[in-house]
């Protein structure tokens, strides 16, 4: 993948944290020129060492991209950087938002940016942080599908597939559905380890065993071996970040009348994790939870 197949060439990316950095490493590395921004200076000055170009801010990162890839971590955050792209008046940008964000949220940047000739574009991520930085990501894409085409060389730089799934929110459907699994996945690899290390099983073993098998998911193959070695930090996928999405699952689940049992009774492990003081730790940490309640 080289920028010579698009007639993109400038990507800006704003928020450069697990997955913002993830992606544009990757963009670099296909030949992209990348300017990027983020509240953190120590995430600017790594996009800076790989090649990239600290944007002086949103207005002129808009004005000098063709492609913006935004990936934030709340609703406030992402309606401030539209805010502020939209200030910019860019001709003819296309924004690729890829954060977990309500489709309420999601509706509301899209507003704000058409009201400038902006298109956004739903398109949020299926993957782990590791995933991201191997570039196994898979775009779940939706919106106006002719500024999808447009920016589809720019996703196919960091993701595996590339997908369009339908109308505007559709994406973010998609991924709320997938985070369900994800979310019960977790829980369920937690408490199988939980069971096997206790019964006396080598975690490892364990691990290798049934990773193979049937019981076997990408959940299990990702988060499996951090429980084998117990290590957390730094995270994939971040424990407080699984809170806000099962509370976005739950809040899709509720708005069209379906009933979560199986979600729901993985909540109060998440939540019991931040309370333990897990929350900027990976998912896998779960683990710690379910074995501090076998021991009482």
């Amino acid at each position: 993948m080289t920028t010579a197949q698009t007639d993109v060439t400038t990507v800006g990316v704003v928020g450069l944290g697990i997955m913002g950095s993830a992606m544009s490493g990757h963009l670099l590395t296909a030949g992209f020129d990348v300017t990027g921004t983020d509240l953190a200076r120590p995430a600017v000055d790594e996009l800076v060492a790989r090649g990239g170009r600290p944007a002086r801010d949103l207005a002129a990162l808009a004005r000098e991209s063709a492609v913006v890839v935004t990936s934030l971590p709340s609703a406030a955050a992402a309606l401030e950087v539209c805010r502020g792209l939209a200030a910019a008046e860019p001709a003819d940008l296309v924004v690729v938002e890829t954060s977990t964000l309500s489709l309420a949220v999601k509706q509301e940047c899209r507003e704000l940016l058409a009201a400038v000739g902006v298109t956004l574009l739903d398109c949020p991520l299926s993957g782990t942080g590791a995933q991201a930085r191997d570039r196994d990501l898979v775009v779940l894409g939706s919106g106006d599908e002719a500024a999808f085409e447009k920016a589809r060389p720019v996703m196919a730089a960091f993701a595996r597939s590339v997908r369009f799934v339908g109308p505007f929110g559709h994406g973010i459907t998609m991924k709320l559905v997938a985070n369900l699994l994800v979310s019960i996945h977790n829980a369920s690899t937690a408490e199988a380890f939980a069971l096997g290390v206790a019964a006396g099983l080598d975690p490892a073993v364990l691990y290798e065993t049934v990773r193979e098998g049937a019981g076997g998911s990408v959940i299990f193959d990702k988060r499996g071996s951090l429980m084998v070695e117990r290590a957390y930090r730094p995270a994939t996928a971040r424990v407080s970040m699984f809170v806000k999405d099962v509370s976005l699952v739950q809040e899709l689940a509720a708005s069209v009348g379906v009933a979560t049992p199986v979600l729901d009774a993985t909540l109060p492990l998440y939540t019991k994790a931040v309370d333990a003081g897990w929350a900027d730790a990976d998912a896998a940490a779960l683990l710690e939870v379910v074995e501090a309640e076998v021991r009482g």
